[in-house]
C-alpha cells in the first residue's frame, strides 16, 4: 500500500468533477497520474474504448452521481456489491471503481511496455453491470479513523516484538520518503473532500506502509518459517483496518451527499 490505487484516483476525481469542481481535462490529467494513458472499454452503446474524459462524461449521462471505491482482499470484498462476476475481477485486480446512480462498475487492467528503466504504463477499464447495494464493510469515517489509531499502535507493537529491523527509524525515513513523494506528485484526494477524510486517508496510507515494508523486510528477529508466519498473523488484521479506511476516505463525499438527501 505504499501507492495509491488507481481506483482511488478515479473515484476522487470523478466526484470533483461530477461536482463541477474541476474541469473534464484537469480530472483525467489527475487520474493518469504518472501512466501513459487510460481508456474505458464496454461502456454502453460504445463499441470501443475511449478515452478517460469522454468516458466520464458518459457515465454522469448514464445517471452516475457519485463514485465509490472497492479494494477487496482474499476472503474480504470490501466495498462490493456483487454480481459474483463483477466481484470476481474486481478480487483479481485488487481494486475497482463503483458507480453510484447508474448499476455500472470499472476495474483497472494494467499493461507495461518498453524496455528495462524506459517502460510505460496502459490501463484499461473495463465497465460492468453491479448491483446497486450497500457495500461491504465499509465504516464511517469516524469508526475508521478511531480505528486506525489503535491499528497504528497495534503495528508498531508486532513489529517491534518480533524485532523487525524496520520497525524503527528505518521504517519511519521510508515512510517519510513516501509522504513526500506523495506531496510532491498530488494532492491528497482532491477538491471537495472533508479535511477529515483527507486526515483518514493520510493516516491509513501511513499503516499500510508500515505493514508493506514489514512483509518485505527479511531481516531482524523475525527470520524463521514461523516466525515470519507469527508476523503475517499478526499484521494481517491491521491491514485491513487501513484497506477499511482507505475506502471510508475516497468514498465519503458520496455517503455525505446521500446523507444530506436523507438516504441511507
Amino acid at each position: 500500500m505504499l501507492s495509491e490505487p488507481r481506483a482511488g484516483r478515479l473515484a476522487a476525481w470523478g466526484n470533483a468533477l461530477i461536482a463541477g469542481m474541476v474541469s473534464p481535462d484537469d480530472a483525467a490529467v489527475a487520474i493518469v497520474g504518472d501512466d501513459a494513458v487510460h481508456r474505458v472499454e464496454g461502456l454502453p452503446d460504445e463499441s470501443a474504448p475511449v478515452g478517460l474524459t469522454l468516458a466520464l462524461g458518459r457515465l454522469r449521462a448514464l445517471g452516475a452521481t457519485g463514485l465509490r471505491v472497492a479494494l477487496p482482499a482474499p476472503g474480504h470484498p470490501l466495498g462490493l456489491s456483487g454480481p459474483p462476476e463483477f466481484n470476481a475481477r474486481a478480487l483479481e485486480a485488487e481494486e475497482a471503481v463503483i458507480c453510484h446512480g447508474a448499476e455500472l462498475g470499472l476495474v483497472p487492467e494494467v499493461y507495461e511496455a518498453g524496455p528495462e528503466g524506459d517502460v510505460h504504463v496502459e490501463v484499461v477499464w473495463h465497465c460492468l453491470p453491479v448491483r446497486e447495494a450497500p457495500p461491504a464493510d465499509v465504516p464511517s469515517l469516524g469508526e475508521a479513523e478511531r480505528e486506525l489509531a489503535e491499528a497504528l499502535r497495534d503495528a508498531t507493537e508486532v513489529l517491534t516484538r518480533l524485532d523487525v529491523a524496520g520497525s524503527g527509524p528505518v521504517a519511519e525515513a521510508a515512510v517519510a520518503a513516501y509522504r513526500a513523494r506523495a506531496e510532491r506528485g498530488r494532492e491528497v484526494l482532491a477538491p471537495g473532500y472533508p479535511p477529515r477524510a483527507v486526515r483518514v486517508l493520510e493516516l491509513a496510507q501511513r499503516v499500510g506502509a508500515l505493514v508493506s515494508l514489514a512483509g518485505e523486510n527479511g531481516h531482524g528477529g523475525a527470520v524463521s518459517a514461523s516466525e515470519m508466519v507469527a508476523r503475517g498473523e499478526a499484521l494481517r488484521p491491521v491491514e485491513r483496518t487501513a484497506r477499511r479506511a482507505q475506502v471510508a476516505a475516497y468514498n465519503s463525499v458520496v455517503e455525505e451527499r446521500e446523507r444530506g438527501r436523507g438516504v441511507g
